[in-house]
């Protein structure tokens, strides 16, 4: 007698079951998530949370590589970059560009050409004065190439109360000239009244210009998206600019040290012009511009 096959050796002849779950789990296969470049306007979903949006930028705060995603209303939340993203429906990992080939003129940190291996200029006898050490080093980091070229160099007053005797100790003239940028220049303010004061000084019609920002304090200048902020937070009247900022980020702020490295760490965040806020580097620019007049 044959051998009959077992059952389940017959063919099936109407295929499988439409209604089986399919093979075990252990069997299937998850899609292999690839690799995608970080480009601006790229449209991801965020898989965890289904926040879908287009890139906006690519950036590093704290130490950690996240992307800025916008939705079609407007609302942007940042993501660590890497996988957990999809495109249409599909498993992505976000990477980083690949960097391009260096092409074209090379820009410094202030957008201007930069000069490779130039000499700094002998100073010039005019100045440019900001109110404070942070002023000062936000100023140098993002201008610094264009000073160093221009012979510009940059000096800090330690609070603006004194600025008419400091101007008439100076002497201001044709060929020296001051640029004075203070903070919360301001209709009302006392900035303001002490900027009206100076430019009435004996000499200083044409050889001294005031201009300022609206920030209470120039950390305030520095784009908030830097430390993943949508806006600075409100500090109330009375209490320390700078205490009341880092206190609302939940950094240390308990000492002038806690300060200083809360202001690093927000310097540290700038790249370039592009990440203060214009009301600032327009001022710069201008003041840069009227100290290298040549006479």
């Amino acid at each position: 007698m044959p051998t009959v096959p077992a059952p389940d050796r017959f063919p099936d002849r109407y295929g499988p079951d439409v209604l089986s779950a399919g093979p075990p789990s252990h069997h299937r296969r998850r899609p292999a998530a690839r690799a995608v470049p970080v480009q601006r306007d790229l449209v991801v979903e965020e898989a965890a949370t289904g926040f879908t949006g287009a890139v906006t930028r690519l950036e590093k705060i704290a130490g950690d590589v996240v992307v800025e995603l916008e939705d079609s209303r407007g609302v942007r939340r940042s993501f660590p970059l890497g996988p957990g993203f999809m495109i249409d429906g599909k498993p992505v990992v976000l990477e980083r560009p690949k960097a391009a080939a260096p092409t074209g003129t090379k820009r410094s940190a202030s957008g201007s050409v930069y000069v490779e291996g130039a000499a700094a200029r002998t100073a010039r006898a005019s100045r440019i004065w900001v109110e404070g050490k942070h002023d000062a080093e936000l100023v140098q980091k993002v201008w610094g190439h264009d000073l160093r070229i221009e012979g510009v160099v940059v000096e800090q007053l330690d609070g603006a109360d004194n600025l008419a005797e400091r101007v008439r100790d100076f002497a201001p003239s044709p060929g020296r000239r001051l640029g004075i940028l203070v903070d919360h220049l301001v209709t009302g303010s006392k900035e303001s009244r002490i900027a009206a004061e100076v430019i009435r000084l004996p000499g200083a019609r044409g050889n001294v210009t005031v201009l300022g920002h609206p920030y209470v304090d120039v950390w305030q200048a520095v784009r908030p998206a830097r430390v993943g902020l949508r806006s600075w937070p409100h500090v109330p009247k009375g209490t320390d600019i700078k205490v009341g900022t880092l206190k609302a980020l939940g950094w240390p702020h308990a000492e002038q040290a806690d300060i200083a490295q809360g202001w690093q760490r927000i310097l540290s965040t700038v790249r370039s012009y592009a990440d203060v806020e214009p009301t600032l580097s327009g001022r710069i620019e201008e003041l840069i511009d009227f100290v290298t007049v040549e006479e």
